[in-house]
């Protein structure tokens, strides 16, 4: 299991037709690929980061009657803030004016980070996936207004692949991470791998004790 939406996973089978537009494009330079509905608009821009600064930052994104589906990649090499600082600021950033509805750890493969649902204050809901890499933000969000699909939300967030030889974990931590579910050992998914965490505070690790 490469990616730990698991909380929605299910609305990713709800709407098949909606997904035979969507395309997936490969960017070998980030070690990532990831699908959207249509040829994504590229800007070249900037990201605010926790002190005030601002730094470099490629924003991919499209935008449709059906929603918004935006990839941000901030560059953070030589900011010298570490990684919760970076996704925390990140989810105050995306709390303002909306309420978190879910915050939970996420992983596609070895690289480790954040999921979040957030409710707008006009009912618009999006989902949004965090991860510090190599010195590099990247920051999916797909947002539909109030009256949108939820496929499309689960759709474009677990579309993200990084590389398998890309992590930020070391090998010991993500021994600890394991050790701290126990609950989870021999645990398969419906694919029938084994099932492994996202984090100590997995709500499947929370779940088996």
């Amino acid at each position: 299991m490469r990616s730990i939406p698991f909380i929605l996973a299910a609305f990713a089978f709800s709407a098949p037709a909606v997904a035979q537009s969507w395309e997936e494009y490969p960017y070998p330079e980030y070690a990532i690929s990831v699908a959207f509905p249509a040829s994504p608009k590229i800007e070249t821009t900037t990201y605010q980061i926790a002190d005030g600064r601002s730094v470099p930052a490629r924003v991919y994104s499209v935008r449709q009657e059906k929603g918004e589906f935006k990839l941000t990649i901030a560059e953070l090499a030589n900011t010298g803030l570490d990684e919760k600082t970076v996704v925390d600021h990140a989810i105050t950033a995306l709390s303002q004016g909306a309420t978190v509805k879910l915050n939970v750890p996420a992983r596609i493969y070895r690289v480790y980070g954040r999921q979040l649902t957030v409710e707008g204050a006009d009912g618009s809901r999006s989902m949004v996936a965090i991860f510090d890499l190599q010195g590099r933000l990247f920051q999916i969000e797909a947002r539909v207004p109030r009256s949108g699909s939820e496929f499309e939300l689960t759709r474009f967030q677990q579309s993200l692949v990084f590389d398998r030889e890309v992590s930020n974990r070391s090998p010991e931590e993500i021994r600890v991470i394991r050790a701290g579910c126990p609950g989870l050992v021999g645990v398969l998914n419906a694919a029938g791998n084994p099932v492994n965490p996202a984090g100590t505070d997995d709500p499947r690790c929370q779940a088996q004790r």
